[in-house]
């Protein structure tokens, strides 16, 4: 049966990928605490207990979360609620509001069921974002806020840059994550080294942030994964995201803008997303959140059958549409029935 997202999806199609994202995004700022949440909530909400657990010391209703990136200054965080999301991560925040890199930044590979972005932090500033948190309701699902530093901060100074963001959301998130794996802010990545990672974290652990997440780059090669997860353990964190998107591009891409910079997100990185939650989840005792090519109920399971506890995506949603955390809940729960599982819960880490 075809549905109303695969009617309007060649006319979205037709659009510049940002001008696509910005269209769905009015349009999901439009209905946002109207009449009309309340019927995308009857139609797309799965309330199962099976699919309840608790991370981190927070309650989600089901596992299947909006990754950050997708709802960058928290402006539609209750309408992706409504349409059955456990969780919305909003983000990637930075201190000084920033414009991003020129366009055009993102882009489709219809062929891979991929994008690239090189978006480069753009949003309203941790100022703002803070106060919109603030004064506006929030969903009743958890919210994660996404931290990343400003591009004019050097990295000597991230510390204090990663500190003022977060004292400025701190009111408004269940949970915060140190992102320091993004490939479009010259030198992020470098953060991810043991000493500059033992000093931003240490600086929000002082500060009180908690629940404390660290996002890794799934193009960290193993040894500094190692040496990551053992800042992870050190400082108590409590949990990890696996993972961010890569710079590689595999041999199997077909699309002709797999050639332009940034980072590759969607299907083509499932497989390596999915064995480093693996590989993570094998080394530390945290919770691990899985990132990277969710598209389906059948990829989900997958990650959390290697170690996560909660699954987050953005793409999936560009290519599947709105119905696709209902979608991923209902496979969810044929699987867990079909595998004997009682709940989510009893099947994370299955496959360890």
């Amino acid at each position: 049966m075809t549905s109303a997202y695969d009617l309007c999806k060649p006319l979205l199609f037709a659009l510049p990928p940002e001008t696509a994202h910005r269209a769905t995004h009015g349009l999901l700022r439009a209905v946002q605490g109207t009449p009309a949440t309340d019927l995308l909530r009857r139609r797309y909400v799965v309330e199962d207990e099976r699919l309840e657990t608790e991370t981190f010391g927070c309650a989600f209703p089901n596992p299947v979360g909006v990754a950050a990136g997708f709802d960058k200054n928290a402006e539609v965080p209750r309408t992706l609620a409504a349409l059955g999301f456990g969780h919305v991560e909003v983000g990637g925040v930075t201190a000084e509001r920033q414009p991003g890199n020129p366009r055009p930044r993102m882009f489709r590979l219809k062929e891979d069921r991929a994008l690239i972005n090189r978006m480069g932090f753009n949003n309203h500033g941790a100022d703002a974002v803070g106060e919109r948190l603030d004064a506006e309701p929030l969903p009743d699902v958890p919210v994660g806020i996404n931290v990343g530093k400003s591009k004019s901060t050097p990295l000597e100074e991230a510390a204090d840059d990663y500190l003022y963001t977060y004292e400025r959301v701190a009111d408004a998130g269940d949970y915060f994550v140190v992102n320091v794996s993004s490939p479009n802010t010259p030198g992020l990545r470098e953060l991810q080294n043991r000493e500059a990672l033992e000093r931003i974290l240490g600086t929000l652990s002082d500060a009180g942030a908690a629940p404390l997440l660290v996002k890794f780059s799934p193009d960290l090669p193993r040894p500094a994964v190692e040496e990551a997860l053992a800042v992870v353990d050190d400082l108590e964190l409590d949990g990890v995201i696996a993972t961010n998107t890569t710079t590689s591009r595999p041999d199997s891409l077909r699309s002709p803008n797999r050639a332009e910079r940034g980072g590759l997100s969607g299907a083509p990185i499932e497989g390596t997303a999915t064995e480093m939650v693996r590989f993570i989840a094998e080394r530390t005792d945290v919770p691990v959140v899985g990132v990277g090519g969710v598209s389906d109920a059948a990829g989900a399971y997958a990650k959390i059958r290697a170690g996560a506890s909660l699954v987050q995506l953005y793409t999936g949603l560009v290519y599947e549409g709105p119905s696709l955390a209902r979608e991923i809940n209902e496979g969810l729960l044929d699987l867990l029935e079909r595998d004997g599982f009682d709940s989510v819960a009893d099947a994370v880490g299955a496959d360890l």
